[in-house]
């Protein structure tokens, strides 16, 4: 009887240390019970930042990028990279992750986002914008670097005059994020002055070779189709559509492929959005600031278009680096929504998960 109730205690601990680590119900922040959002939308945390590989914990406070999603049919995997570690894998499942080798010209510097596509051939990338090293970095889905896209020289025709004058000028590329449309980058610049979005043709895959491509659209400004710091750029699947993250603006900038202003979608006033993500009729926003500023942050959840829920990760998960974020992306796997954000100074990671 003694021996029937140990084991009992010991398999009662054990469901409850499950339960409260990250790689069970809840996380290790001792929020187990909180959850933010409306409606049908509303999260937990389902991991937090011990979730990733030790070496990626090590640097993770330096975190200022964002997530690829492997979008191919049967695959689901999550890429992002650390200054100081590389690039890190999150398996379809979120329930592992990993280190991939990677080369020191991208391990040992910032990669401001990811960006998951597939060339003509159906071969499957990875690309990541430099920011501070102005370049473009391309890698096979192992890590490996394939080849990189450099500044434009001075003498680059970026199809437009003050792109050129800008270059001509001495000034500096400073690409904030990347977006692939059937074979051509697109490349918001938010960080400089010049705060154009850039172009550039994938000419080849093997070898590695890209050029850039006279057509650049934006600019800085408050006009219509001009940015204030356009950051995060995205292409809602199955369109040809290219919509820039506004940060101070509040608001995703909408263009088509050629760079004609189409329309804006407003998010709230001071809400500072990072960049947006589609997955089917929902989208996700992580924004550097929330309209109240003496609150962390807020993730933006979107169904056609509409705001359905706010998601407040450090006044409500606990989360509390999370005062600023950088970027979210969704999924959708076993009829439940999961949202991977990243926040910024300090850098920390989190994996959210639909309470149903």
């Amino acid at each position: 009887m003694k021996r029937f109730f140990s084991v009992t205690l010991s398999l009662a601990l054990l469901a409850l240390a499950w339960h409260l680590a990250p790689g069970g119900a809840t996380s290790a922040l001792g929020q187990a019970g909180n959850i933010s959002g409306q409606g049908k939308y509303k999260f937990r945390v389902l991991f937090n930042s011990s979730h990733l590989p030790a070496e990626a914990q090590k640097v993770l406070k330096a975190a200022h990028g964002g997530f690829a999603i492997d979008s191919r049919k049967g695959k689901g995997d999550i890429y992002f990279a650390l200054p100081g570690a590389g690039i890190i894998q999150i398996s379809s499942d979120l329930k592992s992750t990993k280190m991939l080798p990677t080369d020191p010209a991208m391990r040992d510097t910032n990669m401001h986002n990811a960006l998951f596509w597939k060339a003509k051939d159906g071969t499957p990338l990875l690309s990541f914008p430099g920011n501070s090293v102005g370049k473009i970095f391309t890698t096979a889905m192992d890590g490996k670097l394939l080849g990189t896209l450099n500044a434009p020289a001075a003498n680059t025709d970026m199809g437009n005059p003050t792109a050129n004058a800008y270059f001509a000028g001495g000034g500096a590329f400073v690409p904030t994020d990347v977006e692939q449309l059937e074979g051509m980058f697109y490349i918001p610049t938010g960080y400089s002055k010049l705060d154009y979005v850039l172009t550039a043709k994938v000419n080849s895959v093997s070898p590695f070779d890209a050029s850039w491509n006279p057509l650049a659209f934006g600019g800085r400004g408050t006009g219509p189709g001009q940015l204030g710091t356009g950051h995060g750029i995205a292409i809602p699947r199955g369109t040809t559509r290219i919509d820039v993250a506004d940060r101070p603006n509040s608001e995703i900038d909408r263009y088509s492929r050629t760079g004609e202003y189409l329309s804006t979608l407003s998010l709230p006033k001071g809400s500072f959005p990072c960049d947006i993500q589609y997955l089917d009729k929902f989208a996700v926003v992580g924004a550097l600031h929330g309209p109240d500023r003496s609150k962390g942050a807020p993730i933006y959840l979107l169904e056609n278009d509409q705001v359905v829920s706010t998601i407040m990760p450090k006044e409500e998960l606990g989360l509390s680096n999370f005062q600023h974020i950088h970027n979210a992306v969704i999924k959708k796997q076993g009829g439940k929504l999961f949202i991977i954000a990243q926040a910024w100074n300090p850098g920390d990671f989190a994996i959210l998960e639909q309470v149903k």
